[in-house]
């Protein structure tokens, strides 16, 4: 099936790991954490609970470093049966500061294309995490000044983004959104009407990730984001 971006008035980005790199750096974190518990289970093992522990918080934390930390730590008092150390907590406090304090580096050729596309479209950031974290990284990223709004958003479900939109007054027959998840970037849009260009990062968090029977025909994929030019100017 053809796709066509004719009518695309509006383009939103994702922020992390389409904007700048941040998968990576939550999995060196999970390494370093799995060293300070390794008297106490494989890392193998501690990655699963880890990740068991942050699902089990989403809910109540939301996205972002700040219930990523707050996982680790209830993980290390689970996995040590309460045995970890008052230095051992601090260290993976420290983990999460240094997350937090990391430099902003963007991804090759993004704002190449940021800067063709804002000459014609009204461009948007929405994404998930911390609010106050997401807000930081977009200053040190020096990319505010292309985006018309920033939306830092709770989920990124079909009933967020119909919200979103309704509340911006966009159309989502005119509306276009660019990730690196299929889960939250790329298939509630196509489901509600919109436009989507996959542009995938080599690392994928285990949250985000689809089976193949959920893929689709129904948008492009781009091997990076310099590609998206080849799909719309």
């Amino acid at each position: 099936m053809e796709i066509k971006y004719d009518n695309i008035k509006v383009i939103a980005f994702d922020a992390d790991d389409t904007l700048w790199v941040n998968e990576t750096y939550f999995r060196d974190v999970e390494h370093k954490f799995a060293q300070l518990l390794s008297a106490y289970e494989t890392e193998n093992t501690i990655d699963q609970e880890l990740f068991k522990m942050e699902m089990k918080n989403l809910s109540i934390y939301g996205y972002g470093i700040k219930g990523f930390v707050l996982s680790m730590v209830e993980s290390a008092i689970e996995l040590s049966n309460g045995k970890i150390s008052n230095k051992v907590i601090s260290e993976i406090i420290q983990l999460g500061k240094e997350m937090i304090s990391m430099p902003v580096e963007l991804l090759n050729g993004i704002e190449d294309v940021l800067e063709a596309l804002s000459k014609k479209y009204r461009l948007l950031v929405l994404t998930k995490g911390d609010l106050l974290d997401q807000e930081r990284k977009l200053e040190k990223s020096g990319l505010t000044k292309y985006f018309h709004h920033v939306e830092v958003m709770s989920d990124k479900k079909e009933k967020n983004y119909k919200d979103l939109l309704d509340h911006l007054e966009i159309d989502v027959n005119e509306f276009l959104m660019i990730g690196n998840s299929l889960k939250s970037d790329v298939l509630p849009i196509i489901n509600i009407g919109g436009k989507a260009i996959h542009v995938p990062f080599h690392t994928t968090w285990q949250h985000e990730t689809v089976s193949p029977n959920e893929e689709s025909d129904e948008y492009h994929v781009a091997k990076d984001i310099s590609q998206v030019l080849k799909y719309i100017q």
